[in-house]
């Protein structure tokens, strides 16, 4: 029973946080379900703006794929509620830009994109075959590429919400892209905490993640992991084997080898967890970086099961209370088998 053993607090030296290891608050880890089958506002295709033959009454379209054909894989859209405003003229100076207080308020330019990745209402990102998930992350890829040609972009999110509780709008499998003109403080941490981390060990942290105990599975050129301080129960990271600063330098192969293993992860925690709401980030470097951070900058995918909810304790202090240890985790995980 992981009941027995004592809590722990592990040190992120990733993301640079803490976490709190409370296997006393927790069933076995093998009991582990979801409360809540991730299906949110079922609606049907019929009234559904992401299926096809509905390409009208959705937002602007940005591209698709295979392109200039009726007969899509994927389609990148603007978001019809965006966060941010790409046509917003950004003030860059910042005696122009309002204050109050000690605070400066800066134009919310930006942009907010989402990805349909599929045209059928009922599939699922885990029902894709490798090769159709890999389409997907080529077409973030170009998004990215695209975004990166605007001087004020400094940084690019991949991510995905699935299922209410995760923030999921729409029951059609789709992802969101947003580029910021900022780079945002958890970015920052991260890449303050993985210089650190170099320069105590000479050695990329990412590229050490790897071990036994915590490994779920591997395939050519990706390992999939539970972080040795998982923020989450059941949270797994996607981390390529040769060490790659930025997902947009993914090509075609790589892409359909991460769509094998992305596919095997959502199925196995699906399984595992009764289809269990999720969050997927690309955690990628900053536009522009340094020759000298190289070494130590290393993308990655974190999935993220929403198996309860954040507390105070969680908002107050940024420190994640755990009730599964990684080690467990990534034995259940291993040992589940799915047909893909």
């Amino acid at each position: 029973m992981a009941s027995s053993r004592n809590p722990e607090i592990r040190k992120d030296r990733i993301l640079n946080r803490s976490v709190i290891f409370s296997p006393a608050r927790a069933r076995r880890p093998s009991d582990f379900k979801s409360k809540s089958p991730a299906n949110p506002n079922p609606n049907s295709s019929k009234e559904c703006p992401f299926c096809i033959g509905h390409e009208h009454e959705c937002a602007p379209e940005i591209f698709r794929l295979p392109k200039d054909t009726s007969d899509w894989k994927v389609r990148v859209i603007e978001n019809l509620y965006p966060a941010l405003k790409r046509d917003s003229k950004i003030i860059e100076n910042e005696e122009e830009n309002p204050k109050y207080d000690s605070n400066v308020v800066v134009t919310g330019f930006g942009f907010h994109d989402v990805v349909i990745e599929s045209p059928v209402h009922s599939i699922h990102l885990s029902d894709l075959s490798p090769s159709e998930i890999g389409d997907v992350l080529i077409a973030y890829k170009q998004r990215i590429q695209q975004l990166h040609l605007h001087q004020s972009i400094q940084y690019v999110q991949v991510f995905k919400n699935h299922g209410a509780s995760a923030g999921a709008s729409m029951s059609h499998s789709h992802s969101q892209i947003m580029g910021l003109p900022i780079v945002p403080p958890t970015v920052s941490s991260r890449i303050i905490s993985m210089k650190e981390y170099f320069h105590e060990t000479g050695k990329c942290g990412l590229c050490q993640v790897r071990s036994e105990e915590l490994l779920i599975d591997e395939s050519t050129h990706f390992f999939s992991v539970v972080p040795f301080a998982a923020s989450f129960a059941f949270e797994i990271w996607i981390i390529p084997r040769d060490h790659s600063t930025h997902f947009h330098a993914l090509d075609n192969e790589k892409a359909v080898d991460l769509g094998h293993l992305l596919k095997l992860m959502l199925l196995k925690l699906s399984r595992q967890l009764n289809d269990p709401p999720f969050n997927f980030m690309f955690h990628t470097s900053p536009k522009d970086m340094e020759a000298s951070q190289f070494p130590y900058m290393h993308w990655f995918l974190q999935i993220a099961p929403q198996l309860s909810g954040v507390g105070g304790f969680e908002i107050g202090t940024g420190c994640y209370i755990n009730p599964v240890f990684p080690e467990d985790a990534a034995m259940v995980l291993r040992e589940v088998n799915v047909v893909q």
